[in-house]
């Protein structure tokens, strides 16, 4: 056996291996491409309000309303406040299960969402988001519904074995001469009629046309998947120099009170980032533990956490994008080059259909085995 039948034996049978798996991440990766322009038009009466000359309520007589509607055995654990006239405030509520068991569901205790009108303090919607669909399919992508620690093994094996199955492909995809790399950079299919010869000219093209980016979708996932890698891709962007985490800051409990200074830290933040997109504001767990508020603006590079203290909403820590290692930067810019959102709506639609070829390489590579496998068979019958 020369070498490279050998590359195309081990392309085969990894593609047999990984294929249902990189199947499943490249269609869900599909939907979650424009998961931000698809849920403001499937959850409309939930996502959008009624413009209105009346001012916002306060933000600790909204929480009130979210907190009565929970209950005291299910606090809130975050607020999204987006900074448009016509968007809803929602409030969050989730608890880590002690027992994750082997399922995603099993992950959380509760996750549970309620929409309230900024404007009239009314209710929209109670959303259980644990089962919200588009939840669903983002974990499809991260675990395979499985569990963190066994399914973002599975998910970071196949995604290995698919980059691997990249590089033995392009080895193939090679062409022998100039007549044979005529059909290897653009489909010449008025001149066959042949399915076997359309879907093998399929696999080959789109597979080399769409590799660069497939590549760093996967590399992009591996970041996730494992630790290791995340370590390694962070070391190599700080040139092996080791940068020391900045000392965490807590809560001056000398100064509890029973009611969070939420109207005064939003007010700040809001007069100090009026240009942002939204504020997410994160609830500590614990007695020492502090605000998080995270300004998102358009770019994410530009985006802001504030740390503050939850009894005297006095602000104890700010950390900008641009005061982080470069490995830490990169770990931040992870998702949008994973999305595609790094490069706006045109990165988005480059990913998606980077995806989507990603999902039907398995499939027209499925079809080029089974079309051979009944052609060899084909001709034993006609040999006997």
């Amino acid at each position: 056996m020369n070498v490279r039948k050998l590359i195309g034996k081990i392309h085969l049978w990894l593609g047999m291996i990984s294929g249902i798996i990189v199947f499943i991440l490249g269609i869900t990766g599909c939907i979650y491409a424009f998961v931000e322009e698809i849920k403001p038009l499937v959850y409309g009466d939930k996502y959008f309000v009624a413009p209105s000359q009346n001012a916002r309520l306060p933000l600790s007589r909204l929480l009130k309303t979210a907190r009565d509607t929970y209950g005291v055995n299910k606090p809130v654990s975050a607020i999204e406040i987006f900074n448009s006239t016509e968007r809803p405030l929602r409030f969050r509520t989730y608890k880590e299960s002690s027992d994750p068991g082997i399922w995603y569901w099993n992950r959380k205790e509760y996750y549970e969402s309620v929409f309230i009108s900024p404007y009239s303090g009314k209710i929209l919607a109670v959303e259980n988001s644990e089962f919200e669909f588009f939840r669903i399919v983002l974990f499809l992508h991260w675990s395979l519904l499985l569990s963190n620690e066994i399914g973002q093994p599975i998910v970071g094996i196949a995604t290995i074995i698919f980059v691997i199955s990249l590089v033995t492909g392009l080895i193939l995809w090679k062409p022998k001469n100039k007549k044979a790399a005529r059909q290897r950079y653009w489909f010449r299919w008025k001149s066959t009629t042949k399915w076997r010869r359309k879907n093998y000219d399929f696999h080959n093209i789109m597979g080399f046309y769409s590799m660069a980016f497939t590549l760093i979708i996967a590399l992009t996932g591996l970041v996730w998947a494992f630790s290791w890698f995340d370590d390694s891709v962070q070391w190599l962007a700080n040139a092996g120099e080791t940068h020391l985490r900045s000392e965490p800051v807590s809560s001056d409990t000398s100064h509890h009170k029973s009611n969070l200074p939420i109207d005064m830290i939003f007010s700040r933040v809001s007069l100090k980032h009026p240009q942002a997109e939204a504020y997410y504001v994160y609830f500590p767990g614990s007695k020492q533990g502090v605000i998080n508020v995270v300004i998102q603006n358009q770019e994410v590079y530009n985006n802001v956490t504030e740390q503050y203290d939850q009894y005297t909403g006095k602000l104890l820590k700010t950390h900008y994008f641009t005061d982080q290692s470069r490995g830490e930067k990169l770990r931040d810019l992870n998702y949008d080059l994973h999305t595609g959102g790094i490069l706006g709506l045109p990165g988005k639609i480059l990913a998606f259909f980077a995806s989507l070829i990603a999902a039907s390489l398995p499939v027209s590579g499925f079809l080029i085995w089974w079309g051979r496998r009944k052609k060899s068979r084909e001709k034993t019958v006609i040999l006997n």
